[in-house]
C-alpha cells in the first residue's frame, strides 16, 4: 500500500476555512485603511494637540519603524508560541492601543500609544499569511485565498479616504483610531472558533538583543536628522547620528556570529538580492512621502474638509491599484526590468508634474501628479516581493519574504521621517523669511511648527492679520512641497536607472518544482497544527 502523499490527498478547505479567511482579511483591511486615515486626520489632531513638528513626524513614523523592526522577530515568537495565539495576543494589544490613541490628550501620550499599535501591527501581518498557508493546503484554493487576502488590503485602501473622511465629519480625530477596536474584538472572539493553531518547534528562541539593537539604531540615525532639519547640526543631532550608527556595525556584527541570525545577511551575497530589496525600499518611501505631502495640501493649503479630501485622493489609490494589478499580465510580456524601469520613469515625471504647484489653488495639478506617481510606483509595489524572493535561493525563500516586508514597512516611515524632515526644514525657513511684519513672537513660533499651527493660531488673529499668515504660510507649505517632489524626482530617476541596468537578470519566482510545497508539508506534519 503506498504511503505517498501527492496533491490529490492534500486536504482542501471547507465552510470554516472560508470563514476564517474573512476574520483574517478585516484586520489586514483594517492595517491598509490606517496608512490613509491617519493621513487625513494630521490636521485636525495638529489643531487640538498642537505637536511640534518632530512630533508630529513621530506621530506618523514610530508605528511603521517598531512594525518594520519587530516582524521578523514576531514570525519567531509566533512559530514557538502558536501563531493563533500570537495573533489574539496582537489583536487584544492593537485595541487596547487604539482606545489611547483615540483619547490621546497630548503628542507624547500618543506617540507611545502609535508605538504600542506598531509593536501589536508586527504580530498581525506575519500571522495571518502563516495560517492562510496552513488553513488552505490544497494549491489552488491556498492561490485563490491568498489573492482574496490581498484583495481584502487593497479594499481597505480605497475605502480608508472615505470611512476616515466621514468620521472625521461627523465625529472628532480620534475617531479614526477606533474603526478598529470592533474588528479586533471580533477577531478575538471568532478566531479561537475558525482559526487553527500553528507552532513549528524546531525554530529557536529568537535573539532579542539583535531586535533592540536594530530598533535603536534606525531611531538614533531617524532622531538626528530629525534635529537637523529642525535645528541644523549640533551636538544632540549628531551624537544620535553616531550612536545610530555604532548601534548598527554592533547589529550587523552580531548577525556574523549568530548560527541562525535575525537577518540572513548572506542573501546580500547577491547582488540582485540586495538591488531589489533597495528599491522596493526607496518605492515605498517615494509612495509614503507623496501621500503625506499631499493629504497636507488638499486640507491645509487648498482648504478642503476631510470628506472631499479623501475623495480627491482617491485617483491616486486607484492609479496605483492599477498599476498594481497590472503588472503581472505585463511582466509576462515584456522583460521585468524594462516594466520596472518603466513604471519608475513615470514616477519621476509625476514628481516634476508635483513639482509645478505654484500655490495653493493648483489642485488638478498636484491631483494628477499624485494620480501619475501611484501608477508608476503600482508594479514595484505589486511585484517587489516576489522579486527579492526570486532573487534569494530557493531554501532562503522565507528569509528574503520576511525581509522584504520589513523593508517595505521601513520604507514607508523612512520616507515620512527623511523627506517629510526636508519639506518641513524649507517650511519653517521659508516662512521665516517672510512672516508679516508685528506679529507676536509666540504667535510667529508657533506658525513655524507645521503648516495646521499656522492655519490654527491665524484663526485667533485679527482678520487681516490672519489672513495674511495664512497666506505666506501656504506658500512656504507649498515651497517645501516642490522641494520634496524635487528630490523625489531625483530617487525616482536613479531607480529607473538602476532597474534597467541592475535588474536586467531579475526573474520572478515560477511555481515550485516537483519537491513539496510549503502547503503539503504542512498537510505531512499535522503535529505542529492543532484544531
Amino acid at each position: 500500500m503506498s504511503t505517498d502523499i501527492g496533491p490529490a490527498a492534500v486536504p482542501r478547505a471547507t465552510r470554516k476555512e472560508w470563514l476564517g479567511l474573512l476574520v483574517l482579511g478585516l484586520p489586514t483591511m483594517l492595517m491598509a485603511m490606517d496608512l490613509t486615515v491617519l493621513h487625513l486626520a494630521l490636521p485636525a489632531l495638529t489643531e487640538d494637540l498642537r505637536p511640534s513638528n518632530t512630533e508630529l513626524l513621530w506621530i506618523v513614523d514610530i508605528y511603521g519603524f517598531l512594525t518594520a523592526g519587530l516582524l521578523i522577530t514576531m514570525g519567531s515568537i509566533g512559530d514557538r508560541i502558536g501563531r493563533r495565539r500570537l495573533l489574539l495576543i496582537g489583536a487584544a494589544v492593537f485595541g487596547v492601543a487604539s482606545v489611547l490613541s483615540g483619547f490621546a490628550v497630548n503628542p507624547a501620550m500618543l506617540i507611545a500609544s502609535r508605538a504600542l499599535l506598531g509593536i501589536a501591527g508586527s504580530t498581525l501581518m506575519p500571522s495571518t499569511l502563516s495560517l492562510i498557508r496552513v488553513m488552505f493546503q490544497d494549491p489552488k484554493q491556498q492561490g485563490a485565498a491568498i489573492g482574496a487576502w490581498t484583495g481584502f488590503f487593497g479594499l481597505g485602501t480605497v475605502i480608508g479616504p472615505l470611512v476616515g473622511g466621514t468620521f472625521l465629519q461627523l465625529f472628532w480625530w480620534g475617531s479614526v483610531f477606533l474603526i478598529g477596536v470592533p474588528v479586533m474584538l471580533l477577531l478575538i472572539v471568532c478566531g479561537p472558533t475558525l482559526l487553527p493553531e500553528y507552532r513549528d518547534e524546531s525554530v529557536r528562541r529568537p535573539d532579542f538583543p539583535s531586535a533592540v539593537l536594530s530598533i535603536l539604531a534606525i531611531l538614533g540615525l531617524i532622531y538626528g536628522l530629525k534635529r537637523i532639519t529642525a535645528d541644523g547640526l549640533g551636538l544632540e543631532s549628531g551624537g544620535a547620528i553616531v550612536i545610530g550608527l555604532v548601534l548598527g556595525a554592533l547589529f550587523i556584527s552580531r548577525q556574523r556570529r549568530l548560527e541562525q541570525p535575525l537577518v540572513e545577511l548572506s542573501l546580500f551575497r547577491s547582488k540582485l538580492f540586495g538591488s531589489a530589496l533597495g528599491m522596493l525600499l526607496l518605492a515605498t518611501l517615494l509612495n509614503s512621502a507623496a501621500q503625506f505631502f499631499v493629504m497636507q495640501y488638499l486640507q491645509l493649503a487648498h482648504g478642503l474638509s476631510a470628506i472631499h479630501a479623501g475623495l480627491w485622493s482617491l485617483p491616486t489609490t486607484l492609479a496605483v491599484m492599477v498599476g498594481a494589478m497590472a503588472a503581472p499580465a505585463l511582466a509576462s510580456r515584456m522583460k521585468l526590468s524594462t516594466l520596472l524601469a518603466g513604471g519608475l520613469a513615470l514616477t519621476a515625471a509625476g514628481m516634476l508634474l508635483l513639482a509645478q504647484v505654484r500655490n495653493p489653488s493648483d489642485l488638478y495639478v498636484v491631483v494628477v501628479g499624485a494620480a501619475v506617481i501611484g501608477l508608476g510606483l503600482g508594479p514595484m509595489i505589486s511585484l517587489g516581493t516576489g522579486l527579492i524572493v526570486g532573487a534569494a535561493p530557493p531554501e532562503r525563500a522565507g528569509a528574503a519574504s520576511a525581509m522584504a516586508a520589513t523593508g517595505t514597512d521601513l520604507g514607508a516611515s523612512l520616507g515620512i521621517a527623511v523627506i517629510g524632515s526636508v519639506g518641513f526644514a524649507v517650511y519653517r525657513a521659508n516662512l521665516a523669511d517672510n512672516l508679516p511684519a508685528g506679529l507676536p513672537n509666540g504667535v510667529a513660533e508657533t506658525a513655524k511648527q507645521t503648516l495646521a499651527a499656522a492655519v490654527d493660531v491665524a484663526g485667533t488673529l485679527p482678520a487681516a492679520e490672519g489672513s495674511r499668515l495664512l497666506s505666506v504660510a501656504r506658500e512656504a507649505f507649498v515651497h517645501g512641497l516642490q522641494t520634496t517632489a524635487l528630490v523625489g524626482a531625483a530617487i525616482a530617476a536613479l531607480l529607473a536607472v538602476g532597474a534597467a541596468t541592475l535588474l536586467r537578470s531579475a526573474r520572478m519566482p515560477g511555481p515550485p518544482p516537483e519537491a513539496e510545497t510549503e502547503a503539503e508539508n504542512a498537510a505531512k506534519s499535522p503535529a505542529a497544527v492543532e484544531g
